[in-house]
């Protein structure tokens, strides 16, 4: 049985039927940009009435609050060249309503058998979700200001503590020089080396530029750059060499560890060679896999004996040592069979 087509007063019908429907704001504008149709929606939610809305010209609405220039450029300039447009953005401040921010879609309706054309013009409020997104862009700003206020007073902490740091290395200094006691000066200068390898460490995570993670290659590299500037020459000719892989880690784990090297470094330079050779190593190793990591520093030298702990020279380097290691949850493996082979491993959970 064919299809019957409809009277065009039941489809004008329909179209009203569907387009009251709606939940969302919509209008029907023929050529002449008159409202033809609008959908409840949009009487509620701009409160306006059909009375003074239908037949009406939409820039003649509300007393004029639809003659927006926004609003015109899309209807009368950018519709007639596209046909269709989607999510152009409005805000305006509608009478009796407030202040909107509108996305409107446009579809022009161009029909066979008539000359003529209409306009649908849909409208979603997004009022809401841009002042969220204004709260949000705010807050982000907030916490970025407050990011690099943070930056900035742990520089200025590094700053000074480095500072405190050098005043005090240079009092043990004038102290050791002072004092008649030949152990008591060996002891202020031990203290003095100390109180340096702290300030280096200090002084190469402030370099960094990042406070949270620091990159493990660089950072021992030039920790151990400056040992051996400070530590090494004509007189000590041994090579002092760094391998790690290219990890980052918290830069409270960076402290213990620059910490450990400066000590194990320190002892290497101090006794594993003490006749000059050509070939004196000292490798300073990090390697890491997922949350388990592993750091050693090993000599070529003399070596010591195996229940020795690492600065056993002098004690108290080894105590640092052991304390560090406790501190950052690891465990410490000395080979001393060629050389002096300090081993740090950390397990993941």
């Amino acid at each position: 049985m064919p299809t019957v087509i409809p009277a065009i007063e039941d489809a004008q019908t329909l179209a009203e039927a569907i387009v009251d429907t709606i939940h969302e704001p919509l209008i029907v504008l023929d050529g002449g940009l008159r409202v033809l149709a609008a959908s409840r929606a949009f009487y509620e939610i701009f409160r306006v009435d059909p009375e003074h809305t239908m037949g009406c010209r939409l820039y003649d609405l509300g007393d004029g609050q639809w003659n927006i220039p926004a609003l015109r450029l899309l209807l009368e300039t950018i519709i007639p060249e596209k046909t269709a447009m989607d999510g152009f953005e409005v805000e305006h401040d509608f009478p009796g309503v407030g202040r909107r921010t509108m996305l409107l879609n446009a579809r022009k309706v161009i029909y066979e058998t008539l000359a003529d054309s209409t306009i649908l013009l849909a409208f979603t409020d997004i009022t809401a979700r841009r002042a969220v997104e204004r709260d949000l862009a705010d807050l982000l700003e907030h916490t970025e200001e407050l990011l690099r206020q943070k930056q900035v007073l742990l520089q200025e902490m590094q700053h000074r503590v480095a500072n405190s740091l050098q005043i005090i290395a240079s009092i043990l200094l004038i102290k050791a020089r002072a004092v008649t006691s030949e152990e008591t000066r060996l002891h202020l200068k031990d203290a003095h080396q100390r109180v340096l390898s702290v300030a280096e460490v200090q002084s190469h995570l402030h370099a960094s530029g990042d406070l949270d993670q620091i990159e493990v290659g660089p950072y021992l590299t030039k920790l151990c750059d400056s040992l051996a500037a400070s530590m090494l020459g004509d007189s000590h000719p041994i090579s002092l060499r760094v391998e790690a892989d290219h990890s980052r880690i918290g830069s409270d784990k960076a402290v213990s560890m620059g910490l450990i090297v400066t000590e194990l470094v320190i002892n290497a330079i101090k006794y594993a060679f003490p006749q000059p050779r050509g070939d004196a190593l000292i490798l300073v190793r990090f390697e890491s896999e997922g949350d388990s990591w592993m750091l050693g520093v090993r000599d070529n030298g003399v070596g010591v004996d195996e229940t020795a702990a690492p600065g056993a020279h002098g004690g108290l380097g080894g105590a640092i040592v052991e304390a560090l290691v406790k501190q950052l949850e690891a465990r410490m493996q000395v080979d001393s069979a060629a050389g002096m082979d300090v081993s740090i491993r950390h397990a993941a959970d």
